[in-house]
């Protein structure tokens, strides 16, 4: 495989939904859930999401068990993950937490047209740095820079419109749906994915490999049809992540 190996991770409520429309965010993970992402987290290379994720949730996206860490660290990795967001404008602050927090590279793939301007705006970021991605942007062109980076393993953690791209694109290998017992029922709030021409189809399954149960949460992974077995190493361990970025 020329491009990492990208899972897909998402806590979603029985209806389908991501959050609700509330400036809260919406609680979707319990505590185990919650140490699963970070353990998957640490055996990944880079996590990537959208502008809308780093504006609304101004999320760290770091590992935070200090075991972990020191297993990366002592592997001659960094502690966190390369940190990776979609933003076709390239407006984002410098200053959010994505940016300012972990000891890993981040990068902001932006449309052609956006980039001379967004260049300007991380010029002095401590280790950040801006790529063209085309117009509109481009997975291929982002999954390829992220191999040249040395990026074997990547964590996709939302949101909707990051999710859609990477599945009608056929680019997911692997999907990890974390279910929570409740309904949201607001069509203002966003769901898991938005309409799309999904590349097997409708009614075209993937491949169901686990399904477990964390208290009262459903967790569910699936394999693409597409996708070999990426062996030992890869797929989801044990663990593997919840929905939404934290």
């Amino acid at each position: 495989m020329d491009r990492p190996y990208t899972i897909l991770s998402c806590a979603v409520s029985l209806d389908g939904y991501i959050d609700d429309a509330s400036p809260d965010r919406l609680r979707l993970s319990n505590d185990e859930d919650f140490d699963e992402v970070d353990a998957l987290r640490a055996e990944c290379d880079a996590i990537l999401v959208g502008a809308g994720t780093v504006r609304k949730d101004n999320p760290r996206l770091l590992v935070r068990s200090p075991a972990r860490r020191e297993r990366r660290l002592a592997a001659g990795r960094t502690g966190d993950l390369v940190k990776a967001v979609l933003c076709e404008s390239g407006k984002l602050d410098p200053c959010a937490r994505f940016f300012v927090t972990g000891d890993a590279d981040k990068v902001v793939y932006t449309g052609a047209s956006a980039y001379p301007a967004a260049e300007q705006r991380f010029l002095g970021a401590p280790g950040t740095s801006v790529v063209d991605a085309g117009d509109p942007p481009a997975l291929d062109v982002i999954l390829a820079d992220l191999a040249r980076r040395g990026v074997k393993r990547l964590l996709v953690e939302g949101g909707t419109h990051v999710h859609t791209l990477f599945l009608t694109s056929g680019l997911a290998d692997e999907l990890r749906l974390a279910v929570a017992p409740f309904f949201v029922g607001d069509a203002t709030a966003p769901r898991f994915t938005g309409p799309g021409v999904f590349p097997d189809g409708p009614g075209t399954p993937m491949r169901l490999e686990e399904v477990r149960r964390l208290g009262e949460i459903a967790v569910m992974r699936y394999r693409s049809a597409r996708t070999g077995d990426p062996g030992a190493d890869g797929g989801a361990t044990g663990g593997a992540a919840p929905g939404a970025a934290r």
